[in-house]
């Protein structure tokens, strides 16, 4: 039974894009998706208006929802372009598709971006090696002392 087994020097097989009809109909429904969300949270929200009785953790929910759809929805249009020709979507060394946004390839588990991946010292979501803050929870990412020269100077 050697013969199905996977060598281990061959690259997993690449999957083809799905023709850009497919793409395009996943966006009309997801956008779809999208603005009924979009009318459903402004509804929730006039009605705490109107009883005076916020809830943060369900808008917070609803939010993060329409969040999550937007990102699909550009990850979408990325595909389709990509179909279509127009932009070639970016591999890591395995030969595996890499989202938009993503740091580690989803493969193989190697950082994606050219630069080192740092985490957040206060939620623990990879950024990139010069970012300031968080994005996922808005923490400044490291602080770097001053230099002694400076801070003499004050």
């Amino acid at each position: 039974m050697g013969f199905l087994r996977r060598q281990k020097d061959s690259q997993p097989p690449r999957r083809p894009l799905p023709p850009p009809g497919v793409i395009r109909r996943q966006r009309r429904g997801l956008e779809r998706v999208r603005e009924e969300r979009l009318r459903d949270l402004g509804g929730l929200m006039l009605e705490m208006y109107r009883r005076d009785h916020f809830r943060e953790d369900l808008i917070e929910e609803r939010c993060a929802e329409l969040a999550g759809i937007d990102k699909r929805l550009g990850e979408l249009e990325t595909l389709l372009r990509a179909a279509q020709g127009r932009v070639a979507l970016p591999r890591c060394e395995c030969g595996a598709t890499l989202s938009i946004g993503v740091h580690f390839c989803p493969n193989c588990g190697r950082p994606a971006g050219e630069g080192p991946v740092v985490a957040c010292p206060s939620c623990g979501y990879p950024l990139p090696a010069g970012a300031a803050f968080c994005s996922s929870c808005g923490a400044a990412a490291e602080e770097t002392p001053e230099p002694a020269e400076e801070q003499a100077g004050w």
